[in-house]
């Protein structure tokens, strides 16, 4: 019976081992293309190559219209750590006044802010695109930015209130006797609490600015602002050749930042969901 049990464990850890695979392969073949001559890339469909090369890291460094490609890392890690702290603060100030304040029209406005989710960005692009221009905004990081401090993101605010709603209101009432105001409630009780929801905002609010190429397409035209998603345009040329092992190769290292972020985070990110929020 128990080596029944341990074959069934095998071929369960074998399944999954798979489909992980399965999953990872378009990854592995980047990583494998990025070390591979431009020649090659595409005659060979494996991911072991005959021959192993460096170059593409080097140049794809250096050969994006006279930029370093550290460039474009700067202003991608400018973008997105202004947008995280942007959500982070209003979507965590806008959640609180929503599950613990009470104002008028509270309902009316907690009925608007869902609807937000079901808008698609691109019918509310428009709009913003001619008040940034009337604004001299375009071209900057401003568009991509200033957005997130207004607490547009209504996902991040619905999922933030479903979090402080599931804390005790006692805390608030202690606090209060103590002498504690909204704010302070705000600051010392919600705020550490609610820490695995601003883990969450933070990742995906990351991730999201970092690979979002159709914002920052319309809003920056000018190559020295141009973001990673940008600047890995600039290897594809429908005209001419397309540099694909050079870009293979900035591509793995644009994925750092991604999985340094979530390396980091997800600790607190699965505790966070195993106890609750709430520590003993």
């Amino acid at each position: 019976m128990e080596y029944s049990h341990r074959n069934t464990v095998w071929l369960k850890h074998l399944a999954i081992s798979l489909i992980a695979f399965v999953m990872l392969y378009p990854v592995l073949w980047m990583l494998a293309s990025s070390f591979k001559p431009g020649s090659q890339i595409f005659s060979e469909i494996g991911l072991w190559s005959k021959k192993w090369v460096l170059t593409n890291y080097s140049q794809g460094w250096f050969a994006t219209q006279g930029n370093s490609f550290s460039r474009y890392l700067m202003n991608s890690m400018t973008v997105s750590l202004g947008a995280v702290l942007g959500n982070v603060i209003s979507c965590s100030m806008a959640a609180y006044a929503f599950a613990r304040l009470k104002f008028s029209f509270k309902s009316i406005g907690f009925g608007l802010m869902l609807m937000t989710i079901m808008l698609p960005h691109h019918v509310t692009l428009i709009p913003q695109y001619i008040l940034f221009n009337k604004l001299g905004l375009v071209n900057s990081f401003f568009p991509l930015i200033l957005p997130k401090w207004m607490a547009t993101d209504a996902f991040f605010i619905f999922l933030t209130i479903q979090f402080i709603r599931g804390l005790p209101r006692e805390l608030d009432e202690a606090a209060t006797v103590d002498g504690c105001g909204p704010v302070q409630i705000y600051w010392r009780i919600i705020l550490p609490l609610a820490v695995p929801a601003l883990i969450t905002t933070t990742i995906f609010t990351f991730l999201w600015t970092w690979d979002d190429f159709f914002s920052q397409l319309i809003y920056l035209s000018d190559v020295t602002k141009f973001t990673v998603p940008l600047g890995l345009r600039l290897f594809l040329d429908s005209s001419s050749k397309s540099d694909w092992g050079p870009m293979f190769a900035m591509s793995v290292l644009s994925l750092i930042p991604c999985f340094a972020i979530f390396i980091v985070c997800q600790k607190y990110f699965v505790e966070g969901i195993a106890t609750s929020g709430i520590k003993g």
